[in-house]
């Protein structure tokens, strides 16, 4: 079986959960859909919702959010 280098690193280890620090697009606006899910977890646990937000803050905020309102858990 051949590894797919868009899934997997030089050691084959996943490439699909990166950390959103090393994201190259981490810098950009957050997503429509980011936005939608994290004003929802915002509404949820009580907290103010940041429009201003990276796509990589986003991406840390969500899961910080989801943990806190048990979304995050399977």
């Amino acid at each position: 079986m051949t590894d797919n280098p868009k899934t997997a690193d030089a050691t084959g280890a996943s490439n699909l959960e990166k950390d959103p620090e090393n994201w190259t697009t981490g810098d950009e606006p957050m997503t429509g859909a980011q936005a939608s899910y994290l004003k929802t977890l915002c509404e949820e646990a009580g907290e103010d919702f940041d429009d201003s937000l990276t796509k990589a803050e986003a991406s840390k905020r969500i899961d910080a959010l989801q943990e806190q309102t048990g979304r995050g858990t399977a």
